[in-house]
């Protein structure tokens, strides 16, 4: 078969993605009609609040049903507890009577490939869509107009890197509070009692060596059903935590009613000179104030930086009939293809940054990590980039019980931050709690 006969084979079927409002959604909704011409293949294109999503996959799958044939694939909510109504995309990416991979897997950034794309073993479920990973977020032109007098006074360089040090960024935020006028406050957070609370404290606990379980990587790149006791009682994790505490302390005091998109805005608003947050805010940053922004790697605590990652895969879905998975793997292939990710940056829609190695080694991309850029996004490059290393990338857990969990951190940091239980308590408990969900196992 011609290779443009397979990707025209099954011209006239039509296939439901179902997603999360994402950048490179809104982005390939805005235009498929290169797909459309390439395969003859019609896309409905749901978008859902993540919860919703995970509700109607949930029904879809157990029921035998294939209403949805590409999936939004969350790693925590969807990948862990449904790989199994999911289908093993290396038998789809191997079959010579469809389109292979363009590049192959490997053109994948590994630690994406194994955050979002598998389940406890070596069969890939999701093909990597997007890639939001937070950084230190700030105002380049503040740190430039007080750069020698902030050195001068802290005694080290202010200037932000991976190099910088949880305790200098605490001193730079109170350099802020206490020397300046050009903004209200040093740095902000987002602390509400939600999951953004979670993904914020994360970043301090694995820098001071802490952890949500032990073989943290098992856990959070391969995932598993069965971690083993919490971690979140330990020396680390409770160091980790006062510290969080003592930094909070000094931040902006909106960042305990703030998840990801309320601190945006007080960062690009000029309310707070630096911020945690996810590396995808930087187009909107650029479009407040052009120029006045740069990225880095997290600050290390006493054992590394830590980055985390909140990426998704795209999936299909195991119940599918063959002509309805032939169609559904190639608009997953397309759309996680390099052109798609090339054309994605470049749209008016956003299209949030590429997942892969291929797209950032292009001439244009790399032009566009330099002012003016044509791709703000792509600005925070060589930030994300030292994120998604190995040693710097910050998983948490691939668990199919992890929403549980996931609440309970952040309803303990929460009261943590309110005064109402010490830091070692909020750890304590919420590691008992975590052995309580886990114990219960994964009920299929």
């Amino acid at each position: 078969m011609a290779t443009d006969d397979r990707w025209r084979q099954f011209a006239g079927a039509t296939v439901n993605f179902v997603s999360e409002n994402t950048a490179p959604t809104a982005a390939i909704a805005a235009n498929l009609r290169p797909f459309t011409e390439l395969t003859g293949i019609h896309v409905n294109i749901i978008t859902l609040e993540l919860t919703a999503l995970v509700q109607k996959v949930a029904l879809d799958l157990a029921g035998g049903e294939s209403q949805y044939h590409v999936i939004y694939a969350d790693p925590y909510q969807v990948l862990a507890p449904y790989s199994k109504g999911l289908v093993d995309l290396r038998e789809l990416a191997n079959d010579p009577r469809l389109p292979g991979i363009e590049g192959g897997f490997g053109d994948f950034i590994p630690t994406q490939l194994d955050a979002v794309g598998r389940f406890g073993g070596d069969a890939v479920y999701a093909l990597p869509y997007d890639c939001p990973t937070i950084v230190w977020q700030y105002r380049a032109d503040l740190f430039a107009k007080h750069h020698d007098r902030m050195a001068d006074d802290l005694g080290f360089d202010p200037t932000p890197s991976g190099e910088r040090t949880w305790e200098e960024y605490y001193r730079i935020a109170r350099w802020f509070n206490d020397n300046t006028d050009d903004v209200a406050y040093g740095t902000g957070h987002q602390a509400k009692q939600h999951d953004s609370l979670m993904c914020d404290f994360s970043n301090v606990l694995w820098s001071y060596g802490g952890d949500y379980f032990g073989d943290g990587e098992r856990v959070g790149l391969y995932g598993t059903v069965e971690p083993g006791p919490c971690r979140l009682g330990s020396d680390a994790a409770v160091e980790a935590a006062e510290f969080y505490q003592r930094l909070l302390a000094i931040a902006d005091p909106s960042s305990r009613t703030w998840d990801w998109n309320g601190l945006a805005p007080a960062l690009s608003s000029g309310r707070i000179a630096m911020c945690p947050n996810w590396h995808e805010y930087a187009a909107a940053n650029e479009q407040a104030m052009p120029g006045k922004f740069a990225y880095a790697p997290m600050p290390r605590g006493p054992v590394r930086s830590a980055n985390i990652f909140g990426g998704t895969g795209i999936a299909i879905n195991g119940n599918t009939l063959p002509n309805e998975r032939g169609a559904a793997w190639l608009f997953a292939n397309w759309a996680t293809s390099p052109a798609t990710q090339l054309a994605n940056l470049k749209s008016d829609a956003g299209g949030g940054t590429p997942t892969r190695t291929s797209v950032y080694e292009l001439p244009e991309v790399k032009r566009a990590e330099h002012r003016p850029s044509a791709m703000p996004n792509i600005l925070t490059a060589p930030a994300v980039r030292k994120a998604w290393e190995p040693a710097n990338i910050g998983l948490r857990p691939k668990i199919p019980m992890w929403n549980e969990c996931d609440t309970a951190i952040y309803t303990q940091l929460s009261r943590m931050l309110a005064g109402d239980v010490s830091p070692a308590d909020a750890m304590r408990e919420t590691a008992t709690r975590f052995d309580r969900i886990t114990e219960r196992g994964w009920v299929s």
